[in-house]
């Protein structure tokens, strides 16, 4: 049987990586530029599972398949592939700011026990204690989600990306798809490669799936909001070097990412009018204040990098859109994942298998 997936940031590297394990498929992966190029490539990484508000329903269902399935897909991935994956076990720090409702973090703390995982409500004399360099300005306390994890998007999109080929996997790069052949769109998809069979069309192409879904007159809207970041390099491990959790306040991130280097950000920028976002700088200045204030030894830091990216965010729906394209049986819809596509990619990639299994048992 035939699979074709369009798109190869995570979750369509994710997707192949998946189905290469399901016996009898024969996948190929098209994307028009090189893998984990778009939204991916702009991504930090931080998988805020456990520590994140939603606490049942589809949203935290994902977000805990995703957690799980991270602990052994890291370690299975570096070994098929002999690649490193640089993966932060240590765990998520949110700083709590005046004003914050600790009542609702105790709550969540609960919830997650009850769930089988674990919570670390800090106050201020424990948070100094464990992360020295958070200055305590504005800052009532912290909560710590030693389950949580951050990890390099790109590094594990290619070697996703590898061990895809290894089982198997066909990738195309630098082909683009322009429309169908059929009205139905039944079997076949016009790509400037030529014309391609297959028996599942698989969409996870991000923002390009606004176009895509558009030539099959079934229009999936998803649109751009930039995110900019920072890498800073302070040539010393912030704290205490044995304990590098990923700190984030306020929607601003404080990444480590190895000898003495922070990944910060992000912004969340939304189109003025149309889809054209021009990057504001003012913005990314004010993230990079905002982590001086929460880590005032990052005043010292000097900027090696500023990168942005476009995230996929579905307009008047939730994110992700996961499914049938209306209209078209073997036509799955992997995307719109706006801010949660590294986050999610596994457990997306577990619910598109067993769509296709499901069918096509």
């Amino acid at each position: 049987m035939n699979v074709v997936i369009i798109g190869c940031g995570v979750v369509g590297a994710a997707i192949a990586y998946e189905l290469s394990q399901v016996k009898g498929l024969n996948i190929t992966v098209f994307d028009q530029q090189p893998p984990a190029k778009a939204s991916t490539g702009a991504a930090l990484g931080v998988l805020m599972g456990v520590i994140s508000h939603k606490i049942k329903g589809k949203a935290w269902q994902m977000r805990q398949t995703s957690i799980q399935r991270y602990e052994t897909l890291i370690p299975e991935l570096e070994a098929l592939t002999g690649r490193q994956i640089p993966f932060n076990r240590q765990g998520i720090l949110s700083l709590c700011l005046e004003g914050e409702d600790l009542a609702g973090w105790e709550k969540l703390r609960e919830t997650r026990h009850s769930q089988g995982y674990q919570l670390e409500i800090w106050d201020n004399a424990k948070l100094k204690h464990i992360c020295p360099q958070v200055n305590h300005g504005k800052i009532i306390g912290a909560v710590y989600s030693p389950q949580d994890r951050q990890l390099d998007p790109t590094a594990l999109t290619l070697a996703l990306v590898a061990a895809a080929q290894h089982n198997g996997v066909t990738f195309k790069f630098g082909v683009s798809v322009l429309g169908s052949l059929t009205p139905e769109f039944s079997s076949q998809l016009e790509t400037t490669e030529g014309k391609i069979t297959a028996d599942w069309f698989v969409i996870a192409a991000g923002l390009g799936s606004t176009p895509l879904t558009a030539k099959l007159n079934q229009m999936v809207d998803i649109r751009p909001v930039l995110g900019q970041a920072l890498h800073l390099s302070l040539g010393h491990p912030l704290g205490n070097s044995d304990f590098q959790p990923a700190i984030t306040g306020n929607d601003v991130h404080i990444v480590p990412v190895g000898n003495g280097d922070y990944w910060v950000g992000a912004t969340v920028e939304f189109p003025t009018n149309g889809d054209e976002i021009p990057a504001d700088v003012e913005l990314l200045v004010s993230v990079k204040q905002q982590a001086i204030a929460f880590c005032p030894e990052l005043a010292q830091a000097t900027i090696t990098r500023t990168w942005s990216g476009l995230r996929p965010r579905p307009e008047g729906r939730p994110a992700p859109v996961i499914g049938k394209l209306p209209g078209f049986n073997h036509v799955l819809l992997a995307t719109g994942h706006y801010r949660n596509g590294v986050l999610l990619a596994p457990a997306t990639a577990w619910a598109i298998r067993e769509m296709i299994i499901s069918e096509s048992g």
